[in-house]
C-alpha cells in the first residue's frame, strides 16, 4: 500500500465521519488509483474536446500526474423537508418533481450539498495536515460520474500528489 493510499483512506474516514444534516448520511466516497486514475485523466481531456468546455484538458493532465483520486459525492439524497427554498424550489416536494439530468443530477437539497461540502472540507483538511497536495475538482467529478467510477448524483474529485511543488496550483 502506498503512502498516498494511506492518506486517501484517512481522507475517506474524515469525509465519512463529517457531520450530516438531520443525522442522515447520503455521502458516497470512493478512492481510485493506478489505471483508473490514468483513464479518468484521459477521459477528462476527451470530455473537454467533445463538449468544448474549457480546462478539462489542463485538469486531466493534473489527474494523470496524480497517485490517487478521492471521489466524494451524494447519491439519492432526500431533502431535509424544511421547505426553505434554498434549492430554488418553493417546497421540498417541488424539488423532487423538477429533476434534471446534466453533468450532475439535480436540483439537490441545499442541506445535502452542504453535507457534501463539509465532507470535502474534512477530507482536504486531512490531506493538508499530512502535507499532501490536493485540489477539489469539479471537472474530475463530472467525468468520474460519466465513467460510472462512483454511483453519485453530484460528485467532486480530489486528486493527490506529493512532489516538490504543488502540481494543482503551480500550473501554467
Amino acid at each position: 500500500m502506498s503512502n498516498l493510499r494511506v492518506v486517501a483512506d484517512l481522507m475517506s474516514i474524515a469525509g465519512r465521519t463529517a457531520p450530516k444534516s438531520a443525522g442522515q448520511d447520503y455521502v458516497v466516497i470512493r478512492i481510485i488509483e493506478d489505471d483508473e486514475v490514468q483513464a479518468l485523466g484521459e477521459k477528462m481531456a476527451e470530455y473537454g474536446e467533445r463538449t468544448g468546455k474549457k480546462d478539462f484538458d489542463r485538469d486531466g493532465r493534473n489527474v494523470t500526474d496524480s497517485d490517487a483520486v478521492v471521489l466524494i459525492g451524494i447519491n439519492d439524497a432526500k431533502s431535509v423537508n424544511l421547505d426553505c427554498g434554498a434549492c430554488g424550489a418553493e417546497t421540498c416536494e417541488a424539488l423532487l418533481i423538477n429533476s434534471h439530468e446534466g453533468e450532475f443530477r439535480g436540483p439537490q437539497c441545499a442541506f445535502r450539498l452542504l453535507d457534501m461540502g463539509i465532507a470535502l472540507g474534512s477530507a482536504v483538511k486531512t490531506a493538508g495536515i499530512l502535507n499532501v497536495d490536493n485540489r477539489i475538482m469539479y471537472r474530475a467529478g463530472v467525468v468520474a460520474r460519466e465513467m460510472e467510477l462512483i454511483d453519485a448524483d453530484f460528485v467532486m474529485g480530489i486528486p493527490l500528489s506529493a512532489t516538490g511543488k504543488s502540481i494543482y496550483f503551480d500550473r501554467k
